[in-house]
């Protein structure tokens, strides 16, 4: 790696940008402007592609990994990290200008170990990718995590994805970083290490924000979320701590309370009726989550967008419950 660090001594604290990716592409390039106009001067960028190539611009380094997952690249990439607060970011997102003077402050409290701050839809998505973000930013889907998504009050936290998560770099060298061969759900990993192992803090804050392109409805997106729900299925026998909890099983029990929940209730008498009155009222429910686009196809398309959503993460997620091994294990 050249040595094109912009660290230096400063009354700032040193910040590493680190971003893992396959190859280079437009998204990349708007991160990386987003990173110049930051309002903060004490930073180097560390890009991680999986071949070599063309210098990115002053101050950005770049190690090719090969082709290996985003846990070990961001750990590769850690390693060379000269920054006393190493900054993950996807490539397909970007940071506010105030993004890290705003996380640094943060970091003043010791027993804090890592800061995240919410990944919200970028203005520029399309209607199909703003589509899918509605879906994510919606309680229905988001719950009790729309923080992640959208500005809310700051709070601590347990665990916290990597498309915008900052972490002290000595207290993630104790905890042997990353280490995973999860993906995705590396995040999910560290995060309980950091809380758990290192028995520190993660704080979220709203003004530590990124904006995150969102993967189109309807195909990608539900790629999207099957990975996640096999991984947090798998992930409540592996992590319990931080991955067994009531609001990631309720998206399997509403599915099976779809597909065979009437069964019972032809049973009992009023049985078939009070079956459809809940499947009615929840469909109303994802049909007014999308009226507030004021646009009936829309409407429709993010309704949709929050059923199918909650089937293909119900369904992957009891997949995680029973599979004995995932797949990158």
């Amino acid at each position: 790696m050249s040595d094109k660090s912009k660290i230096k001594t400063s009354p700032e604290p040193s910040v590493s940008i680190i971003i893992a990716f396959q190859k280079p592409g437009d998204y990349l390039q708007e991160c990386l402007a987003a990173i110049g106009e930051l309002d903060y001067q004490n930073y180097e960028v560390i890009l991680l592609p999986e071949e070599p190539m063309e210098s990115a611009g002053e101050g950005i380094a770049i190690i090719p990994t090969g082709p290996v997952g985003p846990p070990l690249k961001r750990d590769i990439g850690a390693k060379e990290a000269k920054g006393e607060i190493i900054a993950f970011i996807d490539d397909d997102a970007y940071p506010r200008e105030d993004w890290l003077k705003n996380a640094v402050r943060d970091f003043s409290d010791p027993a804090v170990a890592a800061v995240g701050g919410p990944a919200t839809t970028a203005p520029s998505d399309n209607f199909w990718q703003k589509a899918g973000g509605d879906v994510l930013a919606g309680w229905m889907v988001g719950g009790v995590h729309l923080y992640r998504m959208l500005p809310m009050e700051r709070r601590e936290v347990d665990d916290y994805p990597t498309c915008n998560l900052l972490v002290r770099k000595s207290t993630f060298e104790d905890v042997g970083g990353f280490d995973s061969p999860y993906w995705p759900g590396e995040d999910t990993v560290l995060c309980w290490k950091l809380t758990h192992q290192a028995k520190k803090k993660i704080i979220y804050d709203p003004e530590v924000q990124v904006f995150h392109h969102r993967r189109p409805l309807f195909r990608k997106h539900w790629k999207q979320i099957g990975n996640y729900g096999l991984h947090r299925g798998y992930f409540v026998k592996k992590f319990p701590k931080t991955s067994r909890r009531f609001n990631y099983f309720l998206p399997s029990l509403w599915t099976i309370f779809l597909i065979l929940g009437w069964l019972p209730l032809l049973f009992i008498t009023g049985g078939v009726k009070f079956y459809i009155i809940i499947v009615l009222l929840y469909l109303l429910a994802a049909i007014t989550t999308g009226v507030r686009s004021l646009n009936f196809k829309t409407t429709l398309i993010i309704a949709a967008g929050i059923i199918s959503t909650h089937i293909v993460y119900g369904i992957n997620f009891t997949r995680g419950l029973l599979v004995k091994k995932l797949p990158e294990e």
